[in-house]
């Protein structure tokens, strides 16, 4: 009888946990899908780069979501079953309420489990992926980039100005600022008409008319007129951030960077990938390992439900005040976790409290629910 209620409530709250966590996730990408849409009209990448960076980003939503939706799937869940009096139905079968107090522990661990596996394993990874197609892709919506009379710097290293573009692609009067060469100080181009066009996959800007003043180190310029020449814009890079960021690097990357020693053999690896500060890769680090145990805090707070019966004069209010003391423990876990590289202190404090709020109010319910079996 027993295993019956148990495999029906854990159904009951994994069905709507993954409901919910679903429904808010979709909400929070589409929001974020469409900031992202900068790649296409600011960066010139393709729809098909835009498409798969998105998806790529979901693990991520999913990660940051999951505590609190938890917090309001197992609130739901017991108000419910007090509603339809499917708990009272529980008590009088012999069921102890802390055992439902340690089930709903149980699927909170699971649940810790599955956001330690995103944390650590998936989102990083994800994010580090969609990273690298940003930076493989090309710029293969530059010309639908380029206005007339605005100076359009969309790709890095260059300036583009057109007085007038055609309907048929043909530009006039062109402007090219060229600052990719390391050899020498610039390059300008001035062209009368020119068009864009592809050949092997890469975009080719034709110019016709033109001269080119290449300006060196020692303020010498130098002057070549054309009557035609092309410019290979696969060697021009986009303007997006290409290097993987702090949420994107690998765990173990990440713990390496905070080691206090380094072997000189590593001394190159650590200039390559531990170029954030040191109290932000802390916080990222912490971020990954403990947000994720503040979970099981939240079960047991939502569980003080089971304490308050439904006829009691403040039944109303209580509810209340059990949600917005479980949903200030996950805000203050943001906001410590922010502040927890920054000293050890705030590290020890950080990772300190889930395991004594868990003690104390476990044994507080144990206390409440002591002589409350029925069978």
């Amino acid at each position: 009888m027993r295993n019956t209620i148990y495999r029906y409530f854990f159904k009951e709250f994994i069905s709507f946990f993954v409901l919910i966590l679903i429904s808010i996730s979709v909400i929070v990408w589409i929001v974020q899908a469409v900031n992202y849409l900068d790649f296409v009209t600011e960066d010139g990448h393709a729809f098909n780069v835009y498409f798969a960076y998105s998806v790529l980003n979901i693990p991520k939503v999913l990660n940051r979501l999951i505590p609190l939706v938890f917090l309001i799937s197992l609130l739901v869940i017991i108000l419910q079953f007090e509603k339809n009096n499917e708990l009272l139905v529980f008590w009088t079968s012999g069921l102890n309420k802390i055992k439902l107090v340690n089930l709903a522990f149980k699927i909170s661990i699971l649940i810790t489990l599955f956001q330690l596996f995103l944390s650590l394993v998936v989102s990083h990874s994800s994010l580090n992926f969609a990273r690298s197609i940003l930076k493989s892709s090309s710029i293969s919506l530059l010309p639908s980039l380029v206005k007339e009379k605005k100076f359009n710097d969309t790709v890095k290293d260059l300036t583009v100005f057109v007085e007038k573009k055609k309907q048929n692609g043909e530009m006039q009067n062109i402007f090219l600022r060229d600052d990719t060469s390391s050899t020498e100080a610039s390059k300008t181009i001035i062209a009368k008409k020119g068009y864009m066009t592809k050949r092997n996959g890469q975009n080719i800007l034709v110019l016709y008319d033109g001269t080119i003043q290449t300006e060196k180190k020692n303020s010498k310029i130098n002057f070549l007129n054309f009557n035609q020449t092309e410019i290979n814009l696969s060697s021009f890079s986009t303007k997006t951030t290409t290097y993987p960021k702090i949420q994107e690097r690998g765990t173990l990357v990440l713990l390496n960077c905070i080691k206090p020693f380094l072997s000189e053999a590593n001394t190159t690896l650590k200039k390559y990938q531990c170029r954030s500060r040191i109290d932000d890769i802390t916080a990222e680090i912490n971020r990954r390992l403990g947000m994720p145990l503040y979970i099981p805090i939240v079960s047991i707070i939502i569980c003080y439900l089971l304490s308050t019966k439904r006829e009691t004069k403040y039944y109303f209010l209580n509810k209340y005040i059990i949600f917005l003391i479980a949903f200030t423990v996950l805000v203050f876990a943001e906001i410590m976790v922010r502040y927890s590289g920054q000293s050890f202190l705030y590290s020890v404090i950080y990772y300190s409290l889930p395991p004594t709020l868990m003690l104390l109010n476990y044994l507080y319910l144990v206390r409440i629910f002591k002589y409350e079996n029925l069978k």
